[in-house]
C-alpha cells in the first residue's frame, strides 16, 4: 500500500506540473492544473472525514441489530447452516469462532446489495479475524481471502441499482439481477482462486503461513471442528439450492422486493432477540457503541486513499489513461463511454456513481442500451476496492497488506471481463 499511495501522489503532481509548465497564459486564476490539483486533494480530504462521520449512524445501527442477534443465537444458527463450507475455504479460523458467523452475514448482506449493512458486518468480521493474528499488523490469509471475497461478492438482488435505474425511466430495472449474479459468481471464483494463490509468494510470519506445512493435520482437525459444530452438508447444499431458487424472484419482483428488505433485517434481528428473551435496547446499545469507535478510527485511513484517488482524477492522469485504452477496449465490448466506469469502480465509488448516473440518464444512451446495462452491472457486482481496504484493514490497524491487492483486483478484472461478456450475449 505503501508503494501505491507514493506513486498515485507523485504521478499525479507530475501530470499536473507538466501540464501547467505547457500552457501557464491559457489559465485564467483558480483553474491552473496545480491549482485544481491542490483543491481536490483538499476537498477530498475534507471529504473523508465527512464520509466517516455519515458512516457513524450506519455503523451504530447495524452493529447493534448484530448485536441483538448474536446474543440471541441467530448467527450461531446461520453460521452452522453454510460452516461446512466456510470451513474449507477458512481452515485457519475455527468453526465456532464469532468471526465466522460475523463473515457470513457480511457476505449475506453482500449477496441482498445491503453494502450499508454489510460494512458494519464486515470490519466486525475483520476485529475478530485480528484476534487469531500473532502478528499484529500483518494481514493473515484469513483477512486477505475475505476481502477479497468481499470486494467480488455473489450478488443475488442489487437492490440500490435497480432502484436507480427505475428512477432513470428504465423498462426492465431488474434486468441487471442475471447480468449481476453471472459477473459476481465469476469474480468470486477468482477471488478465492486468486487469493489462495498468491498467498504463496507472500510469506509474513502468520498463523497461516506457519501452519502451511501441517495442511493435512489442519485440515483434518477443522473438520472434525465442523463436524461437532455444524449442521450437516446436506442442510448446506438444501440451502443455497433454496437461494438459487429465488433467483427467478428477484427477476421478476425485485422492484417490490428492495424497499422491504432492511425494515425487514431491523424487523427480523430484533423479533429473533425479543422472543429469545434478550434485552434488545441495552444490546443494541452496546453493539451501537462499537460502530461509533470504529468509525472515528478509520478517519486517517479514508483521509489518505480519498485525497490520493482525488489527486490522479483532477490531475487529468485518469483522462490520459482513458482516452487511448477506450479506442482499443471497444474491440473487446467494452464502449469507451462505459470505460471511466470500469477504471474508476476500485478507486472512487462517488465518481464511479457519477459517471453511471450521468449515461443512464443520457437520452441519447439511456438505462435500457447496452452501456445503460453495462454500467450497472458493473456498479451493482463490483466493489470499490480501496475503499474496502481502507476501511476494513483500518479498523484493525493493518498496515502490511501482504497479497491482498493482488487478489482484490484480480477479482475486479474477472468481474469486469465477466460483466462485458454477460451484457453483450443479452443486450449487444
Amino acid at each position: 500500500m505503501n508503494g501505491i499511495f507514493f506513486a498515485i501522489i507523485c504521478i499525479s503532481t507530475a501530470v499536473a506540473g507538466v501540464r501547467q509548465i505547457l500552457a501557464p497564459a491559457n489559465m485564467a486564476a483558480g483553474t491552473s492544473p496545480m491549482e485544481v490539483l491542490g483543491t481536490a486533494m483538499i476537498e477530498s480530504a475534507t471529504g473523508a472525514v465527512t464520509l466517516s462521520i455519515s458512516l457513524i449512524g450506519v455503523m451504530a445501527f447495524f452493529l447493534g441489530l448484530m448485536k441483538v442477534a448474536e446474543a440471541g443465537g441467530l448467527l450461531a444458527v446461520v453460521a452452522k447452516t453454510v460452516r461446512p463450507l466456510m470451513v474449507r475455504l477458512f481452515p485457519d479460523v475455527p468453526a465456532d469462532h464469532p468471526a465466522m458467523g460475523a463473515m457470513i452475514m457480511n457476505l449475506s448482506a453482500n449477496a441482498l446489495g445491503l453494502g450499508n449493512a454489510a460494512t458494519p458486518f464486515g470490519i466486525r468480521a475483520m476485529q475478530e479475524l485480528d484476534r487469531l493474528n500473532p502478528v499484529k499488523g500483518t494481514a493473515t490469509n484469513a483477512m486477505v481471502l475475505f476481502l477479497a471475497i468481499n470486494t467480488s461478492s455473489v450478488t443475488l438482488l442489487p437492490t440500490g441499482v435497480i432502484a436507480l435505474r427505475a428512477a432513470a425511466g428504465s423498462i426492465d430495472a431488474a434486468g441487471i439481477v442475471p447480468t449481476t449474479l453471472f459477473a459476481t459468481i465469476c469474480s468470486t471464483t477468482i477471488a478465492i482462486l486468486g487469493a489462495k494463490f498468491y498467498c504463496r509468494f507472500f510469506t509474513g510470519g502468520t498463523s497461516e503461513v506457519n501452519l502451511a506445512d501441517d495442511t493435512e493435520a489442519n485440515d483434518t482437525t477443522a473438520e472434525n471442528t465442523m463436524e461437532n459444530s455444524a449442521y450437516p452438508l446436506w442442510v448446506s447444499v438444501l440451502t443455497l439450492a433454496g437461494i438459487a431458487a429465488m433467483v427467478p424472484a428477484t427477476i421478476l419482483w425485485g422492484k417490490s422486493i428492495a424497499p422491504w428488505i432492511v425494515p425487514g433485517l431491523a424487523v427480523s434481528f430484533l423479533g429473533y432477540g425479543f422472543a429469545k428473551k434478550v434485552p434488545v435496547y441495552e444490546t443494541f446499545v452496546e453493539g451501537a457503541k462499537d460502530g461509533f469507535q470504529v468509525a472515528v478510527r478509520i478517519i486517517p485511513f479514508l483521509v489518505a486513499i480519498l485525497a490520493a484517488v482525488g489527486m490522479f482524477r483532477a490531475s487529468g492522469a485518469m483522462d490520459m489513461l482513458i482516452t487511448p485504452l477506450g479506442q482499443w477496449t471497444a474491440h473487446f465490448g467494452l464502449p469507451a463511454e462505459a470505460l471511466p466506469m470500469a477504471l474508476l469502480r476500485p478507486l472512487s465509488g462517488s465518481g464511479a456513481y457519477g459517471i453511471m448516473a450521468a449515461i443512464i440518464n443520457d437520452p441519447t444512451l439511456g438505462p435500457d442500451s447496452l452501456v445503460g446495462y453495462l454500467v450497472t452491472t458493473l456498479q451493482g457486482s463490483t466493489e470499490t476496492t480501496f475503499y474496502v481496504i481502507a476501511v476494513y484493514f483500518g479498523a484493525v490497524q493493518i498496515k502490511r497488506l501482504r497479497h491482498t491487492m493482488w487478489a482484490a483486483l484480480t477479482a475486479d478484472l474477472a468481474g469486469i471481463c465477466a460483466a462485458v461478456f454477460i451484457c453483450n450475449l443479452l443486450f449487444g
